[in-house]
């Protein structure tokens, strides 16, 4: 089993990551094998509706999206981290996102459970976590919780370090997801098949 963790964060080694190699820890101690993905800091720019992807499997832009859409192949869970920015998560992760869950194939995480942490200096971690859970709510991606909005406070790697109920909730996750992953793992054992996807319906708002 392998969870891929998403680190949208421009610093590679900073909050978001010191709040993510935590969570991958404790996936560790739990028997499952962790990737820390960075985006990296080069501007992602975001999804344009050019169409592309519907013809070519992939997103015309990449960035690294491609590379990550493939490796979200054989990953059996993912975690998706990103630092505040103005109450939101980081402009080049929501780049990333829109044109990863638009552009890759089909089934790639459907039913596959994911988690998302944020890092803040202070405020806006609120706003910053609804809007990243918008991403596994539509992909039919049961959602990993722990035992508190998961977040972390501190404007360096040692300050969320101090933050001792921040990294508490970082293990009580990675603890939880490995136990569900487990729990997959025994239900496919068992037989238990996974629900029929159902056909596709797009419909708007009009009569």
């Amino acid at each position: 089993m392998k969870v891929l963790l998403l680190n949208g964060s421009p610093h590679e080694f900073g909050c978001t990551y010191t709040a993510l190699r935590e969570v991958a820890g404790a996936l560790e101690k739990g028997g499952v094998e962790t990737e820390i993905f960075w985006i990296g800091n080069k501007p992602q720019g975001g999804c344009i509706a050019c169409g592309a992807c519907g013809k070519t499997g992939k997103c015309a832009f990449d960035g690294g999206v491609n590379d990550f859409a493939q490796r979200a192949q054989t990953a059996d869970g993912f975690v998706f981290g990103s630092p505040v920015h103005y109450a939101a998560i980081s402009g080049n992760l929501k780049g990333f996102l829109d044109r990863l869950f638009y552009s890759a194939p089909q089934g790639t995480f459907r039913l596959k459970p994911a988690a998302v942490v944020v890092s803040a200096r202070r405020g806006g971690t609120t706003a910053a976590y609804e809007q990243l859970l918008k991403y596994p709510g539509i992909a039919e991606m049961p959602i990993i919780s722990s035992r508190y909005w998961n977040m972390v406070h501190g404007a360096t790697p040692d300050d969320v370090r101090q933050d001792e109920e921040g990294m508490a909730c970082m293990r009580v996750l990675g603890a939880n997801m490995a136990y569900f992953l487990r729990c997959r793992e025994a239900a496919e054992r068992a037989g238990i098949e996974m629900p029929a996807e159902e056909p596709r319906v797009w419909t708007n708002f009009i009569r």
